[in-house]
Protein backbone atom coordinates (compact mmCIF):
# COMPACT_ATOMS: atom_id res chain seq x y z
CA UNK A 1 0.00 0.00 0.00
CA UNK A 2 1.46 3.44 -1.15
CA UNK A 3 1.52 5.68 2.19
CA UNK A 4 3.54 9.24 0.35
CA UNK A 5 5.15 10.78 -2.42
CA UNK A 6 8.05 8.73 -3.14
CA UNK A 7 9.68 12.41 -3.92
CA UNK A 8 8.30 15.65 -2.12
CA UNK A 9 7.38 18.45 -4.54
CA UNK A 10 9.22 21.62 -4.88
CA UNK A 11 7.30 24.74 -3.99
CA UNK A 12 8.26 28.40 -5.24
CA UNK A 13 7.00 31.96 -4.65
CA UNK A 14 6.43 34.58 -7.68
CA UNK A 15 7.44 37.69 -7.70
CA UNK A 16 5.00 40.18 -6.66
CA UNK A 17 3.19 42.06 -9.41
CA UNK A 18 -0.07 44.42 -9.47
CA UNK A 19 -3.04 42.75 -8.04
CA UNK A 20 -5.63 41.98 -11.66
CA UNK A 21 -8.44 41.82 -8.67
CA UNK A 22 -8.09 44.64 -6.45
CA UNK A 23 -6.91 48.78 -7.25
CA UNK A 24 -3.52 49.52 -5.42
CA UNK A 25 -2.48 46.05 -4.79
CA UNK A 26 0.11 43.59 -4.98
CA UNK A 27 -0.01 40.03 -5.41
CA UNK A 28 2.17 36.67 -5.14
CA UNK A 29 1.58 33.02 -5.51
CA UNK A 30 3.32 29.83 -3.94
CA UNK A 31 3.10 27.31 -6.97
CA UNK A 32 4.58 23.96 -7.76
CA UNK A 33 5.21 21.80 -10.73
CA UNK A 34 2.17 19.20 -11.55
CA UNK A 35 3.52 16.06 -13.07
CA UNK A 36 4.17 12.03 -12.53
CA UNK A 37 2.50 9.39 -11.68
CA UNK A 38 0.87 10.90 -8.62
CA UNK A 39 -0.04 13.74 -10.20
CA UNK A 40 -3.92 13.57 -9.83
CA UNK A 41 -2.98 12.18 -6.00
CA UNK A 42 -1.01 15.96 -5.89
CA UNK A 43 -4.13 17.70 -6.78
CA UNK A 44 -7.09 15.83 -5.17
CA UNK A 45 -5.17 16.81 -2.19
CA UNK A 46 -3.58 20.15 -2.80
CA UNK A 47 -6.83 21.90 -4.14
CA UNK A 48 -8.39 21.09 -0.97
CA UNK A 49 -6.09 23.15 0.59
CA UNK A 50 -6.55 26.22 -1.00
CA UNK A 51 -4.84 25.73 -4.46
CA UNK A 52 -5.81 26.04 -8.58
CA UNK A 53 -4.80 24.27 -11.08
CA UNK A 54 -2.88 26.22 -14.74
CA UNK A 55 -1.95 23.39 -16.84
CA UNK A 56 0.73 21.21 -14.86
CA UNK A 57 1.00 23.94 -12.07
CA UNK A 58 -0.60 24.27 -8.99
CA UNK A 59 -0.99 27.60 -7.18
CA UNK A 60 -2.47 29.87 -4.35
CA UNK A 61 -2.59 32.77 -3.09
CA UNK A 62 0.64 33.90 -1.00
CA UNK A 63 0.34 37.61 -0.66
CA UNK A 64 2.50 39.27 2.01
CA UNK A 65 -0.06 41.89 2.97
CA UNK A 66 -3.47 40.56 2.14
CA UNK A 67 -5.55 37.89 2.09
CA UNK A 68 -8.48 38.86 -0.21
CA UNK A 69 -8.55 36.04 -2.56
CA UNK A 70 -9.69 32.81 -1.05
CA UNK A 71 -10.41 29.80 -2.55
CA UNK A 72 -14.33 29.00 -2.66
CA UNK A 73 -16.49 25.63 -3.54
CA UNK A 74 -20.17 25.17 -3.52
CA UNK A 75 -21.91 22.37 -1.09
CA UNK A 76 -23.83 20.29 -3.63
CA UNK A 77 -26.08 18.40 -1.13
CA UNK A 78 -27.20 21.96 0.57
CA UNK A 79 -27.50 24.37 -2.70
CA UNK A 80 -30.51 25.73 -2.96
CA UNK A 81 -31.13 28.10 -6.03
CA UNK A 82 -32.31 31.37 -6.00
CA UNK A 83 -35.50 32.97 -8.04
CA UNK A 84 -33.56 34.07 -10.01
CA UNK A 85 -31.23 31.15 -10.78
CA UNK A 86 -34.09 29.51 -11.43
CA UNK A 87 -35.03 31.87 -14.21
CA UNK A 88 -31.81 31.65 -15.76
CA UNK A 89 -31.28 27.85 -15.68
CA UNK A 90 -35.14 28.06 -17.44
CA UNK A 91 -33.73 30.69 -19.66
CA UNK A 92 -31.20 28.21 -21.07
CA UNK A 93 -33.10 24.85 -21.03
CA UNK A 94 -32.67 24.81 -24.80
CA UNK A 95 -28.77 24.09 -24.27
CA UNK A 96 -27.33 20.77 -25.10
CA UNK A 97 -24.16 19.69 -22.36
CA UNK A 98 -21.90 17.17 -23.77
CA UNK A 99 -18.86 16.70 -22.00
CA UNK A 100 -15.45 15.72 -24.10
CA UNK A 101 -11.96 15.04 -23.37
CA UNK A 102 -9.56 18.24 -23.21
CA UNK A 103 -9.22 18.49 -26.83
CA UNK A 104 -8.63 22.15 -28.53
CA UNK A 105 -10.67 22.97 -31.88
CA UNK A 106 -11.25 25.63 -33.81
CA UNK A 107 -14.74 26.27 -32.95
CA UNK A 108 -13.46 26.68 -29.58
CA UNK A 109 -10.75 29.25 -29.72
CA UNK A 110 -13.40 31.55 -31.99
CA UNK A 111 -15.49 31.40 -29.49
CA UNK A 112 -13.05 32.46 -26.79
CA UNK A 113 -11.10 35.55 -28.87
CA UNK A 114 -15.00 36.76 -29.28
CA UNK A 115 -15.28 36.17 -25.43
CA UNK A 116 -12.25 37.96 -24.58
CA UNK A 117 -12.48 40.83 -27.25
CA UNK A 118 -16.08 41.72 -25.24
CA UNK A 119 -15.82 41.18 -22.12
CA UNK A 120 -11.64 41.09 -20.97
CA UNK A 121 -9.97 42.83 -23.97
CA UNK A 122 -7.42 44.64 -21.23
CA UNK A 123 -6.61 41.20 -19.56
CA UNK A 124 -3.66 39.14 -19.58
CA UNK A 125 -5.40 36.47 -21.57
CA UNK A 126 -6.35 38.56 -24.41
CA UNK A 127 -2.86 38.02 -26.61
CA UNK A 128 -3.42 34.39 -26.40
CA UNK A 129 -3.10 32.63 -29.86
CA UNK A 130 -4.31 29.31 -30.95
CA UNK A 131 -1.17 27.59 -29.82
CA UNK A 132 -1.60 29.18 -26.19
CA UNK A 133 -5.39 28.37 -26.10
CA UNK A 134 -4.50 24.77 -27.08
CA UNK A 135 -2.08 24.37 -24.00
CA UNK A 136 -4.27 25.41 -21.55
CA UNK A 137 -7.31 23.05 -23.00
CA UNK A 138 -4.93 20.08 -23.75
CA UNK A 139 -2.04 20.07 -20.84
CA UNK A 140 -3.64 18.48 -17.90
CA UNK A 141 -1.77 15.57 -15.98
CA UNK A 142 -4.99 14.80 -14.47
CA UNK A 143 -8.71 13.92 -15.07
CA UNK A 144 -10.01 16.59 -16.95
CA UNK A 145 -12.97 17.54 -19.59
CA UNK A 146 -13.96 20.08 -21.77
CA UNK A 147 -17.56 20.90 -20.94
CA UNK A 148 -19.82 22.57 -24.32
CA UNK A 149 -23.32 24.22 -24.37
CA UNK A 150 -24.27 23.84 -27.86
CA UNK A 151 -27.72 25.56 -29.12
CA UNK A 152 -29.18 23.33 -30.94
CA UNK A 153 -29.90 24.08 -35.26
CA UNK A 154 -33.90 24.23 -34.45
CA UNK A 155 -33.50 27.01 -31.65
CA UNK A 156 -35.43 29.85 -32.62
CA UNK A 157 -33.98 33.44 -32.61
CA UNK A 158 -30.63 32.38 -31.06
CA UNK A 159 -26.78 31.81 -33.10
CA UNK A 160 -26.90 27.86 -33.06
CA UNK A 161 -23.78 25.87 -32.43
CA UNK A 162 -21.23 25.92 -30.05
CA UNK A 163 -22.49 28.48 -27.31
CA UNK A 164 -20.37 28.49 -23.82
CA UNK A 165 -17.41 25.78 -22.80
CA UNK A 166 -15.94 25.45 -19.64
CA UNK A 167 -12.59 23.04 -18.74
CA UNK A 168 -13.43 21.41 -15.44
CA UNK A 169 -11.22 19.12 -13.94
CA UNK A 170 -12.27 16.29 -11.84
CA UNK A 171 -11.44 15.54 -8.30
CA UNK A 172 -12.19 12.81 -6.20
CA UNK A 173 -15.07 15.18 -3.73
CA UNK A 174 -16.17 17.63 -6.65
CA UNK A 175 -15.75 19.04 -9.76
CA UNK A 176 -13.28 22.26 -10.72
CA UNK A 177 -14.45 24.62 -12.78
CA UNK A 178 -10.65 25.91 -13.88
CA UNK A 179 -11.67 28.61 -16.97
CA UNK A 180 -14.96 29.00 -19.00
CA UNK A 181 -16.43 31.37 -21.64
CA UNK A 182 -19.50 31.82 -23.46
CA UNK A 183 -21.20 33.78 -26.13
CA UNK A 184 -20.86 37.26 -25.13
CA UNK A 185 -23.95 38.30 -27.14
CA UNK A 186 -26.19 36.40 -25.15
CA UNK A 187 -25.90 38.59 -22.12
CA UNK A 188 -29.25 38.47 -21.23
CA UNK A 189 -29.02 34.49 -20.52
CA UNK A 190 -26.18 35.01 -18.00
CA UNK A 191 -24.46 32.16 -19.49
CA UNK A 192 -21.84 32.23 -16.64
CA UNK A 193 -24.42 31.74 -13.91
CA UNK A 194 -25.70 29.32 -15.88
CA UNK A 195 -22.86 27.01 -16.63
CA UNK A 196 -22.23 27.01 -12.89
CA UNK A 197 -25.49 25.94 -12.18
CA UNK A 198 -25.29 22.61 -14.78
CA UNK A 199 -21.78 22.29 -12.64
CA UNK A 200 -23.55 21.50 -9.91
CA UNK A 201 -26.13 19.26 -11.42
CA UNK A 202 -23.05 17.48 -12.60
CA UNK A 203 -21.39 17.21 -9.07
CA UNK A 204 -25.13 15.84 -8.30
CA UNK A 205 -25.43 13.27 -10.76
CA UNK A 206 -21.63 11.91 -10.46
CA UNK A 207 -22.76 11.74 -6.76
CA UNK A 208 -19.81 14.27 -5.92
CA UNK A 209 -19.91 17.12 -3.01
CA UNK A 210 -18.50 20.23 -4.11
CA UNK A 211 -17.79 22.06 -6.59
CA UNK A 212 -15.03 24.36 -6.71
CA UNK A 213 -15.07 27.76 -8.37
CA UNK A 214 -11.69 28.89 -8.07
CA UNK A 215 -11.13 32.32 -5.91
CA UNK A 216 -14.15 34.60 -4.54
CA UNK A 217 -12.77 38.20 -3.81
CA UNK A 218 -15.55 39.75 -2.17
CA UNK A 219 -14.60 43.23 -3.31
CA UNK A 220 -14.02 43.07 -6.70
CA UNK A 221 -15.69 43.14 -9.15
CA UNK A 222 -14.91 40.73 -11.44
CA UNK A 223 -14.78 38.44 -8.98
CA UNK A 224 -17.54 38.95 -6.23
CA UNK A 225 -20.55 37.11 -8.36
CA UNK A 226 -19.44 33.95 -6.37
CA UNK A 227 -20.96 35.32 -3.39
CA UNK A 228 -24.25 35.07 -4.71
CA UNK A 229 -24.69 31.60 -4.52
CA UNK A 230 -26.12 29.58 -1.31
CA UNK A 231 -24.01 26.66 0.41
CA UNK A 232 -20.40 28.67 -0.45
CA UNK A 233 -17.41 27.73 1.74
CA UNK A 234 -14.26 29.37 1.32
CA UNK A 235 -10.88 28.10 2.75
CA UNK A 236 -9.82 30.29 5.64
CA UNK A 237 -6.98 29.48 8.27
CA UNK A 238 -5.95 26.10 7.37
CA UNK A 239 -10.17 24.90 7.16
CA UNK A 240 -13.00 25.12 5.16
CA UNK A 241 -15.43 28.11 6.61
CA UNK A 242 -18.97 28.30 5.81
CA UNK A 243 -20.02 31.21 4.60
CA UNK A 244 -23.62 32.57 6.29
CA UNK A 245 -23.74 35.99 4.98
CA UNK A 246 -21.82 36.88 1.61
CA UNK A 247 -22.46 40.54 2.44
CA UNK A 248 -21.11 40.99 5.70
CA UNK A 249 -18.24 38.65 5.17
CA UNK A 250 -14.80 40.18 4.91
CA UNK A 251 -11.09 38.66 4.92
CA UNK A 252 -8.58 40.28 7.65
CA UNK A 253 -5.67 42.10 5.67
CA UNK A 254 -2.55 39.96 6.53
CA UNK A 255 -0.77 37.22 4.65
CA UNK A 256 -3.21 34.49 5.21
CA UNK A 257 -0.74 31.64 5.36
CA UNK A 258 2.93 33.35 6.86
CA UNK A 259 5.10 35.34 5.05
CA UNK A 260 7.85 32.73 4.91
CA UNK A 261 7.84 30.38 2.14
CA UNK A 262 9.28 27.43 4.48
CA UNK A 263 6.59 28.58 6.65
CA UNK A 264 3.85 28.19 4.23
CA UNK A 265 5.07 24.89 3.03
CA UNK A 266 5.44 23.47 6.78
CA UNK A 267 1.75 23.68 6.46
CA UNK A 268 1.06 21.86 3.51
CA UNK A 269 0.07 18.36 3.61
CA UNK A 270 0.62 15.87 0.96
CA UNK A 271 -1.26 13.05 -0.18
CA UNK A 272 -1.35 9.71 1.96
CA UNK A 273 0.62 11.19 4.28
CA UNK A 274 -1.58 13.34 7.00
CA UNK A 275 1.01 13.41 9.31
CA UNK A 276 3.77 14.60 7.26
CA UNK A 277 4.16 18.05 6.54
CA UNK A 278 5.65 19.31 3.28
CA UNK A 279 9.53 19.44 3.85
CA UNK A 280 12.65 20.95 2.29
CA UNK A 281 11.19 23.68 0.56
CA UNK A 282 13.51 24.83 -2.57
CA UNK A 283 13.43 28.93 -1.80
CA UNK A 284 15.49 29.93 -4.87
Amino acid sequence: MRHSLPVAPQFYVTAPQPCPYLEGRRERKLFTSLQGEFAQELNDSLSKQGFRRSQNVLYRPSCADCSACMSARIRVADFKPNKSQKRVTRKNAYLKRQARSPWATEEQFNLFQHYLETRHSDGGMAEMDVFEFAAMIEETPIRSRVVEYVTPEDTPDVDTGLTAVCLTDVFDDGVSMVYSFYNPDLARNSLGTHIILDHIEIAREAGLPYVYLGYWVPNSPKMGYKGRFSALEVYKNGAWVKVVDPEGFSQDDGPEFGDQLADQVAQITLPNSRNAAARHPNTE
